[in-house]
C-alpha cells in the first residue's frame, strides 16, 4: 500500500510537472497582438530586436525597452507587449545579440549566469550604437508618431539613463531601479525629463537617489523619482511572480500604473 502510495504521488507530480506553463510565457503566447522579431544593423552588428504593435487605428509613440542583466527573456518580452497592450509601440533590443556561443544571441547562452557574465563586458560606445540602432528601426515603423521614451530595468535602467544623455530627441527616460550616469558632465548633456523607480529595501541604487536628484536640480534638469516602500530590486519581475511578495506585487502595479500615466503626457 505504502509503494503504491508513493507511485501516485509521483506520477501527480509528474503530470503537474507536465502541463504546468511559466505564466510570463503564458501570458505572451495568449497575446493577441502583433509582434514579431526583426533584425536591425548596427554597423557591422545584426541586432535580434523583439518589436509589438498596439492595436490602434492613429500612430502612436514607441518606446525603447533595455533589458536587465540576464539579457532579453520572456520577461522583458512581456514588457513590451504589456507596453502594446497600453497603446505604444515597443522594441526590444537583445543587447548580447553576436556575444553568445557561435555567434548567438541571449537565448543561446547555456545559462542565465553566462548571459549576465558576457553582458557585463559589453563596450559602453556599442551599447549606445546598437540602441540608437534600435531606436532608429522603431521610428521609421509606419505606426509610430515619430515620439520616443526609453525605459530599463537593472542594468538596463542604468542604460536608459545614460542613453537619455545620447539621444537628444527622447521625450522621456524611465529609469527602474537603476544606477545614475557616471559623471556630472554626461548628466548635463540630458535633455528629456527622468522618472525613477526605485525599491525601498534596495539601498545598492535607492542611496544614490539623493545625490543624483541635487545633480539634476543644479543642472536644471527634470528628475522625478519614486521609491516604493519595502520593495526589493527587480519588483517589476518578480512583482508579478505568483508567490510574489505583498510589498513587491504593490511596488509593481503602483509603478505600472504610474508608467502608464506618464506614458500619455508623451
Amino acid at each position: 500500500m505504502k509503494i503504491r502510495i508513493i507511485v501516485l504521488l509521483m506520477l501527480g507530480s509528474l503530470a503537474t510537472g507536465a502541463f504546468a506553463q511559466d505564466p510570463v510565457k503564458e501570458r505572451l503566447d495568449k497575446s493577441p497582438r502583433h509582434v514579431e522579431w526583426v533584425e536591425v544593423q548596427s554597423g557591422d552588428r545584426t541586432i535580434h530586436c523583439f518589436v509589438a504593435f498596439p492595436e490602434v487605428k492613429d500612430k502612436v509613440p514607441a518606446v525603447l525597452v533595455i533589458h536587465e542583466n540576464k539579457g532579453l527573456t520572456d520577461w522583458v518580452r512581456s514588457v513590451a507587449d504589456q507596453l502594446a497592450e497600453a497603446g505604444y509601440v515597443a522594441i526590444a533590443p537583445d543587447l548580447l545579440s553576436g556575444m553568445g556561443p557561435q555567434g548567438g544571441k541571449t537565448s543561446d547562452f547555456p545559462s542565465i549566469d553566462a548571459a549576465t557574465k558576457a553582458l557585463y563586458g559589453l563596450k559602453a560606445d556599442q551599447t549606445i550604437s546598437d540602441l540608437n540602432a534600435a531606436a532608429d528601426f522603431v521610428l521609421k515603423q509606419p505606426a509610430c508618431n515619430g515620439e520616443l521614451a526609453v525605459a530599463g530595468f537593472c542594468w538596463g535602467g542604468a542604460q536608459a539613463f545614460r542613453f537619455a544623455a545620447y539621444q537628444p530627441g527622447l521625450k522621456a527616460a524611465f529609469v527602474f531601479y537603476g544606477s545614475p550616469p557616471e559623471t556630472k558632465e554626461v548628466l548635463a548633456r540630458i535633455a528629456c525629463p527622468v522618472y525613477g523607480f526605485y525599491g525601498g529595501n534596495d539601498a545598492r541604487i535607492t542611496a544614490t537617489v539623493p545625490k543624483t536628484a541635487a545633480l539634476m536640480k543644479e543642472l536644471g534638469k527634470t528628475f522625478e523619482p519614486v521609491t516604493y516602500e519595502d520593495a526589493g530590486h527587480g519588483f517589476m519581475r518578480s512583482g508579478e511572480e505568483p508567490q510574489a511578495a505583498p510589498a513587491n506585487r504593490k511596488a509593481r502595479e503602483t509603478a505600472w500604473e504610474r508608467w502608464k500615466a506618464l506614458l500619455k503626457k508623451i
